[in-house]
């Protein structure tokens, strides 16, 4: 975590709880669209947009899951996948996960969780790195919040998650009615209307869904 990309979280984004999960504070941009012009010309040659500065609709579902039903996690080695701020991350080790292990692409969402996770008073392993070809290695707990928003993402992340799943893992996955997202693949959880920022969604309110996978191929039984 560079020095340089935690100096640029600090800056654009604010200490702030989290709407439908007020227990957690993350730094979060006051106004998005503005923050998103400013990495856009860097998004073109090779940084990320700042997803890291937003509690997406997904994660914020899956964090209060995890949150309300802390028997999922407690005691057991969690990855967060595409972590983001580390919401969903932080989210389990408030709820007593044994380690927590959030991975990233982006420089500066790793900068974020580590941040965030220290805001927080809990432990987050915070990794730069793609995973999506690997294993989740000893996680006993997967979980991914909102990352079904592209066909080409959508496609590796699924592989991902049926390889930990099939490794005995528990999957988890909270998505807001995201195109990509594979559902005959999933069973219902739980479903809340999460509040989120009109300029990125278009809406107030989405209808977030939390999902748990099934490694059996589609109409197999469970």
């Amino acid at each position: 975590m560079s020095e340089l990309s935690t100096a640029f979280v600090k800056l654009h984004a604010r200490l702030t709880p989290v709407t439908f999960v007020p227990e957690v504070r993350l730094h979060q941009a006051d106004e998005p669209i503005g923050l998103w012009e400013l990495t856009e010309g860097e998004f073109r040659s090779s940084q990320p947009p700042p997803f890291w500065a937003f509690a997406w609709a997904g994660g914020q579902g899956l964090a209060r899951y995890v949150t309300d039903h802390p028997e999922l996690v407690a005691g057991r080695r969690v990855l967060d996948l595409a972590s983001g701020s580390g919401l969903v991350a932080i989210a389990a080790a408030r709820a007593g996960a044994a380690a927590v292990r959030a991975v990233e692409v982006d420089e500066r969402a790793v900068a974020a969780v580590a941040l965030n996770a220290s805001a927080n008073g809990v432990r987050v392993d915070a990794e730069l790195g793609d995973i999506l070809d690997g294993d989740a290695a000893d996680a006993e707990v997967v979980l991914a919040g909102d990352v079904f928003y592209s066909e080409a993402m959508a496609r590796r992340m699924l592989r991902f998650l049926l390889r930990a799943a099939r490794a005995s893992a528990l999957v988890l996955v909270g998505d807001p009615g995201r195109a990509f997202l594979p559902r005959e693949r999933f069973r219902e959880l739980a479903a809340y209307d999460v509040p989120v920022p009109e300029a990125l969604e278009s809406v107030r309110v989405k209808r977030t869904t939390v999902w748990e996978l099934n490694p059996a191929p589609p109409g197999a039984a469970r």
